[in-house]
């Protein structure tokens, strides 16, 4: 499985942007997906993740009211619409994948996924 990031740029504060995730090679229709990222000098975080069958989504409360996960199965792709950016979403923003279908405190953790994609650069000027 291969995954394909893009969407990401330079937007200033207050500004949307919307990443997209597409998978190719041998794909699932089940599991889930999600995104994380990763700030310079600081570790990888959850963003948002959603189930691939089911309306079930997860959201890190810095962004719950601000970003949007939403999948099309048809186009194996998962989108992140990011509204209201600060300053603090700055980050390399990775979408990551499993085939199985895991539990909703599960969806959150970096161990979860079996692939990665690179990862796309989000830069939110103040």
């Amino acid at each position: 499985v291969q995954l394909q990031a893009s969407g990401g740029g330079l937007v200033q504060t207050g500004g949307s942007l919307r990443l997209s995730c597409t998978a190719s090679g041998r794909t699932f229709s089940s599991g889930a997906m999600g995104w994380f990222r990763q700030a310079p000098g600081k570790e990888r975080e959850f963003v948002a993740a959603i189930r691939m069958t089911e309306r079930n989504t997860n959201y890190a409360d810095s962004v719950k009211g601000r970003f949007t996960i939403s999948r099309d199965n048809a186009k194996k792709t998962v989108s992140l619409q990011m509204n209201s950016l600060k300053p603090e979403d700055t980050a390399d923003y990775y979408c990551a994948a499993t085939p199985s279908r895991p539990i909703m405190t599960a969806m959150g953790i970096m161990s979860t996924y079996d692939y990665w994609g690179q990862g796309t650069l989000v830069t939110v000027s103040s």
